[in-house]
């Protein structure tokens, strides 16, 4: 049987520095890990609490972009009504205009007609004014003879019946309305 060999006082003081050394490098590895774990737990911390504020800044613009997204549907709303109230009041405009130009037109043949209205109504009161003369002269002379007084009676060139109430012309509703309302239709007067 081998006898253990005594390890000399040299070898255990080497051997009590060599653990000392490994106690203290492994008290140093822990402290260095702790400090590690620590600043993994607060980098931890750090990271949700950043993360609890972007979740709460995208709630934020969640929500604020919910409320653009309904002011501009009722700005939209708005607007589509504000556009059909114009097509409106344009539509109206152009019957307005439409109307408008008919009436121009209308002026414009009138204008164009009136030496020729002015040259019948003259003719016109010169046959009335040769009428009433005619007939005063047939009821001074009684004898006239029968076809001339009708010829007188009938007017010049046939333009004037007998009667003055029995003329040949009708008058239409419009001649019956008021002098100043055809002023008022087309803002001016003829």
């Amino acid at each position: 049987m081998r006898r253990m060999s005594v390890l000399s006082p040299v070898q255990i003081k080497e051997a009590n520095a060599h653990l000392a050394a490994v106690h203290l490098r492994v008290t140093e590895l822990e402290r260095r890990l702790e400090a590690a774990e620590r600043t993994v737990r607060e980098q931890a911390e750090r990271l949700m609490g950043k993360d609890r504020e972007l979740q709460a800044a995208i709630r934020e613009l969640t929500l604020r972009k919910d409320r653009e997204m309904v002011d501009v549907q009722e700005k939209l709303q708005d607007c589509e009504g504000t556009v059909q109230r114009l097509q409106t009041v344009m539509k109206e405009k152009d019957s307005v205009i439409a109307q408008l130009r008919h009436r121009s037109q209308l002026l414009d043949k009138i204008t164009r007609s009136r030496p020729l209205l002015d040259n019948l109504l003259s003719y016109m009161a010169e046959a009335e004014r040769s009428q009433s003369v005619h007939i005063s002269h047939l009821d001074s002379h009684p004898g006239f003879p029968d076809l001339h007084a009708h010829s007188l009676l009938s007017g010049t060139n046939g333009l004037m019946n007998t009667c003055p109430s029995d003329r040949n012309f009708s008058v239409s509703e419009d001649d019956m309305e008021e002098p100043g309302q055809d002023d008022a239709i087309f803002g001016t007067t003829v």
